[in-house]
């Protein structure tokens, strides 16, 4: 068996896993680990726990040691610089003509580089800048381009659902969204309503994505032909997925011969065969408005 923890080194962001050797680590303590980008902070986010040693697990680095008072204090004054050398990369990034919008600056740990974040339409030749900031800061430079995604997941803000953004608080990777899930919950295909901060699809509709995959399956779709209780045969009109009803207009003997009569059914007094899902062809330039944003 391997002890392993899970460290974080920014909120909601990827978790990485470490050896935790003889430390005595829980969730909420910070460490001081080595990565790929150097030496760094983080903050325990899973408890030590045992794995198998058949596990598909990459070799794991050890923790270097228990974080302390004088590095917390080390955290938040290379915060304080950051600021600083945002605004010295925005004169720098002017002077030399680039276009590129500068969205954030990270120190590493140990100051050994500074990395600064950035979008830009297409690709942005920033080999000067690199070496003019290198001149000013004196450590490794490295300017790395990123989606509108990672922009509003590094920003954050808040969702037209008034919380906080999903990505910027507990997501710790993009999950994919598709315009079938706003149409499986038969959601206004109104871009300006199912697209968040960023522009794109909503991340929140994967989370109910499952649950209406599976109502929706006992359900008849609009249009189907089903036989209700009373012997009478009538096409589906309108569905409510959550309370698992549909309306069906038959065909009912009134005193003027025979009549159109809207009944509401539990799915389950009704008998049907589901056929293919229907496509209607309204939706078709809306559809592809949203693939765009995909």
């Amino acid at each position: 068996m391997v002890s392993i923890i899970g460290v974080r080194f920014r909120p909601a962001g990827k978790i990485y896993y470490f050896d935790p050797l003889d430390f005595e680590v829980k969730a909420g303590d910070h460490v001081i680990v080595e990565t790929a980008r150097g030496v760094e902070y983080g903050l325990v986010v899973l408890d030590k726990r045992e794995i198998s040693e058949n596990e598909d697990m990459p070799p794991l680095k050890p923790i270097i040691r228990m974080a302390t008072d004088e590095d917390e204090q080390r955290v938040k004054a290379n915060k304080e610089k950051e600021k600083d050398a945002l605004a010295v990369c925005r004169t720098k990034v002017e002077k030399h003509g680039l276009d590129m919008k500068l969205i954030g600056c990270e120190y590493t740990f140990d100051n050994s580089k500074l990395l600064f974040y950035f979008t830009a339409d297409g690709r942005v030749d920033f080999r000067e800048l690199v070496k003019d900031l290198a001149t000013v800061f004196h450590t490794r430079i490295e300017l790395r381009q990123i989606g509108v995604r990672d922009e509003t997941k590094l920003r954050g803000g808040i969702g037209i659902c008034g919380r906080e953004l999903c990505c910027h608080t507990y997501l710790s990777d993009f999950i994919p969204v598709s315009v079938k899930m706003a149409k499986e919950q038969n959601l206004s295909l109104n871009p300006t309503k199912i697209s968040g901060n960023c522009g794109r699809l909503m991340c929140c509709l994967k989370h109910e994505e499952d649950a209406y995959e599976y109502l929706n399956s006992k359900l008849p779709n609009i249009g189907d032909l089903v036989h209700t209780p009373e012997g009478l045969t009538g096409e589906v009109s309108d569905r409510n997925v959550l309370k698992q009803k549909v309306k069906v207009l038959v065909h009912v003997n009134g005193a003027d011969g025979d009549e159109k009569e809207l009944r509401e059914y539990k799915v389950e007094e009704l008998k049907f065969r589901p056929k293919k899902p229907r496509r209607d062809s309204k939706d078709d330039a809306a559809e592809k408005a949203l693939r765009e944003l995909e």
